[in-house]
């Protein structure tokens, strides 16, 4: 059974505890190359902070885009932001959208894990 705060040790809250149940059932080799994929495929909520800020006072849905929404990301650049509400309950939620774009990236991983290593 793997460790979280061994491998991840920077992870915090909703976003710790779903990767510990991640790591489990894997062994430490499963483990470690679990968190260095994921470690350079996860979005840091500070940084998704920054991006929708930038979009209070410039473009509006760069944040959108960087967590993989490019949609989403055009209709905010395309009516700023909503007419700023959308930016403002994303700045306000900037832990959810994190977290839910960590977790699609979690499974990603490890379902490429499971192709790759079938017997684990």
């Amino acid at each position: 059974m793997a460790s979280l705060f061994e491998h991840l040790p920077e992870l915090e809250g909703d976003e710790a505890i779903y990767i510990q149940r991640v790591l489990e059932p894997m062994n430490d080799e499963s483990a470690r190359s679990f968190t260095t994929i994921y470690r350079a495929r996860r979005k840091d909520p500070i940084t998704i902070l920054i991006l929708a800020c930038v979009g209070l006072f410039g473009v509006a849905g760069i944040h959108r885009i960087f967590i993989g929404q490019p949609g989403m990301g055009l209709l905010y650049l395309f009516t700023a932001g909503l007419c700023f509400i959308g930016t403002i309950v994303d700045i306000i939620n900037y832990n959810n959208l994190a977290f839910e774009y960590n977790q699609k990236v979690a499974r990603e991983v490890t379902q490429l894990m499971n192709r790759y290593n079938p017997q684990e």
